[in-house]
């Protein structure tokens, strides 16, 4: 069973058992965490698909934890001029684990 969810405004594909990095969440580690924004809903080759959301179905995860990603550089030059800038960022993750999906 799989399933189409919208997480902090972005649409992943889930599975039960699977773990996941999505953009931070407001959840402290070990909470359940629920989202009723399913998009589509596929069992053994039958497919739900909502108008826009499927009704009555829900997809529940554990926060495992909370981390950073990769550092991305950004690296801004002007030729000629003398100007070079150099900023970095790390974004913050939450790590969940999909438990179970309801249709």
């Amino acid at each position: 069973m799989y399933a189409i969810v919208n997480i902090a405004g972005q649409q992943f594909k889930v599975s039960e058992n699977s773990p996941l990095f999505v953009h931070r969440l407001d959840a402290n580690e070990g909470e359940q965490v629920s989202f009723d924004q399913v998009l589509l809903v596929g069992n053994n080759g039958s497919v739900k698909v909502g108008a826009p959301t499927v009704s009555g179905a829900k997809v529940t995860a554990k926060v495992i934890s909370h981390v950073k990603g990769d550092k991305v550089l950004i690296f801004k030059k002007k030729r000629r001029k003398g100007y070079q800038k150099l900023n970095g960022h790390r974004q913050s993750f939450t790590k969940i684990q999909i438990e179970s999906i309801t249709a």
